[in-house]
């Protein structure tokens, strides 16, 4: 018998969502009955206590008589228990400050920490995130945020809606000119942005005719990274030679932002990678992008006009690319920025249900069952009271240097 736990969310701010939804509890226990699975109350998220009563789901404060302990964000160093195995969102493999001493006291405690970004399928991609509601949620915001510059509609803030149905409801509010918007990335966020602009029945044009044609209607151009970054010295674009020497490379987004009036910012951006464009880019008279959902948020980075994270409560600001510093976000010259960090927060219920499904299809047959690929092992940041060996990279940020 495996006894796991679903633990109560306890990071502040507190987050809504959880691994396994009420049905997904009750589906799993039903489909394996080798599984003992316990509910830790909590009357902040997105399913209620009652909820998971209803489905037969055992709820209890105390759950420390489970193996496996699952939840979302980090978990408070003061809740960590003795030689558990947990799965969570560590935040420790870019090496990130704020979570050495929480890495530090899970291998103090003898813990086994998988972490839900490191999950890889064999072939190396990722097996679950929540990258498509950051996708879908971002890229409303987006359009929350033309509707605001503009003055055309008003959208319900998505974490007002009870659900995605009332966010696709919404969209019907949506009332666009012959704007030109870049859709950027492939993966998950990509995909989940695209979903809401197929929703908007917007057309969907090449890069050729985005950059030479006007429209009648509005229209919109789904790129990758091959399609504005090149060469420098003119030769032929490589995938490998862009990921190993990125220094080679140079980006032709300009060419694409003189055409432009919106960017969803959906693509994946490696540390070395030419920045989509600069700050003097955004100064140049041709640079005509006015609105920006940037879902992928790297501060300072890629996209010059994010300058901060903004919040669920407050999604938009505006950044001003003369001054390089933030103003009102409806001003002419100054570009509208959409840069919500936990974009995922605001439907909280599907991106649950949604990450839930590739947890049970994906990762728990490899608990219960045979893992020939060694994913749980690959994902385990720490175990037997030290570093995992994937992990040693870590060494020094785990010694405090």
């Amino acid at each position: 018998m495996i006894k796991i736990g679903i633990l109560r969310e306890g990071k502040t701010p507190p987050d809504k969502r959880v691994p396994l939804t009420p049905k997904q509890c009750a589906d799993l226990v039903s489909q394996y009955p080798d599984i003992n699975l316990t509910v830790q109350k909590s009357p902040i998220r997105c399913f209620s206590d009652d909820e998971y009563a209803r489905h037969g789901i055992a709820l209890a404060n105390n759950i420390s008589d489970c193996d496996i302990l699952m939840g979302v964000k980090e978990v408070p160093k003061s809740d960590l228990l003795d030689n558990k195995t947990y799965f969570y969102f560590s935040h420790t493999i870019k090496a990130q400050p704020y979570n050495r001493e929480l890495l530090q006291k899970m291998v103090k405690q003898n813990i086994i920490m998988i972490d839900y970004e490191t999950l890889k399928h064999a072939n190396g991609r990722r097996i679950i995130g929540f990258g498509r509601y950051a996708g879908v949620v971002g890229c409303y915001n987006g359009f929350l945020a033309y509707g605001k510059r503009t003055k055309r509609f008003e959208l319900k803030a998505a974490n007002l809606c009870e659900d995605r149905i009332e966010l696709e409801n919404e969209l019907k509010k949506v009332d666009l000119d012959n704007i030109k918007i870049i859709l950027s990335g492939n993966g998950r966020v990509g995909k989940g942005a695209l979903e809401i602009v197929r929703l908007l029945g917007i057309r969907e044009v090449t890069i050729e005719e985005f950059k030479t044609q006007e429209f009648e209607e509005a229209v919109f151009v789904h790129v990758d990274f091959p399609d504005y970054n090149a060469r420098i010295d003119g030769a032929e674009f490589a995938e490998k030679d862009f990921f190993t020497k990125p220094e080679l490379f140079k980006s032709t987004f300009m060419e694409l932002a003189k055409s432009a009036d919106m960017f969803v910012a959906g693509h994946f951006y490696a540390a070395g990678s030419p920045y989509l464009f600069t700050r003097k880019d955004a100064k140049s008279p041709e640079f005509k992008i006015r609105t920006i959902a940037d879902i992928s948020c790297d501060i300072d980075g890629p996209v010059a006009s994010t300058i901060r994270p903004s919040t669920i409560e407050n999604p938009l600001y505006g950044y001003n690319p003369h001054s390089e510093e933030e103003d009102d976000f409806d001003k002419d010259e100054v570009i509208t920025v959409m840069a919500v960090d936990n974009l995922p927060c605001e439907l909280p219920k599907d991106a649950s249900e949604d990450f839930g499904n590739e947890l049970i299809k994906h990762v728990l047959p490899l608990l219960i069952g045979d893992d020939p690929h060694s994913i749980i092992d690959k994902a385990t940041i720490c175990k037997n009271g030290d570093l995992n060996t994937p992990y040693e990279y870590l060494r020094e940020y785990f010694n405090g240097n």
